[in-house]
């Protein structure tokens, strides 16, 4: 397969069915931040404290990804081209949320992005999934699009909170509770460290 065509050398892409679209479109936006946040899973997959079973669940949810772009890059009203994500895939990773929410102790506070290594990466994940959705909403507000796409990346933020508190858990790493910044700086602080 030929890397470069300079078929888009003017600002310019195809879409599935070969019709044209300008790359900063709506629909381009849409599938590319999903094609951003798989490489992010990439990168979560790859990590050392991925156990395996995790990294074979994550490097599924990235095979679903990738059927979201197709779906989201399928022109609209085409009865040519038929959907890949559906209600079941929104069912699965319910059934995983299930899973992973009651394992780590209850929290009644929100939580900072962080704790370990693999539990920041993944709260990273989770907010890119966040603008995913965005995009994803900005485009259905143009054309008609495979709703079961918007349900997977609305539940996959989820997921991702969930598995996040579960990655802290599982190394034993406390997950950072939200305090508001005055109680932080006048309980912890003095007036000379604050910053500026």
């Amino acid at each position: 397969m030929q890397i470069y065509t300079r078929t888009g050398d003017h600002g310019t892409t195809r879409i599935i069915g070969g019709k044209s679209v300008y790359k900063n479109s709506a629909q381009v936006e849409a599938y590319g931040t999903v094609d951003e946040l798989n490489s992010l899973l990439g990168m979560l997959a790859s990590h050392p404290d991925c156990w395996s079973e995790l990294q074979a669940e994550i490097m599924g949810i990235q095979q679903l990804l990738f059927d979201c772009g197709n779906d989201l890059a399928t022109p609209e009203h085409s009865a040519k081209y038929d959907y890949r994500l559906s209600g079941d895939h929104v069912t699965w990773l319910e059934s995983r949320i299930d899973e992973y929410s009651p394992i780590p102790p209850a929290i009644e506070s929100f939580i900072l992005p962080g704790g370990s290594s693999l539990a920041a990466l993944i709260h990273f994940a989770r907010t890119v999934t966040r603008r995913a959705e965005r995009c994803i909403v900005s485009l259905q507000q143009e054309q008609s699009i495979n709703m079961a796409c918007l349900k997977f990346v609305n539940r996959l933020s989820d997921y991702f909170f969930a598995l996040a508190r579960l990655a802290n858990h599982h190394a034993g790493v406390e997950d950072v509770l939200y305090e508001r910044s005055g109680k932080v700086f006048h309980n912890d602080l003095t007036k000379d460290r604050i910053p500026k």
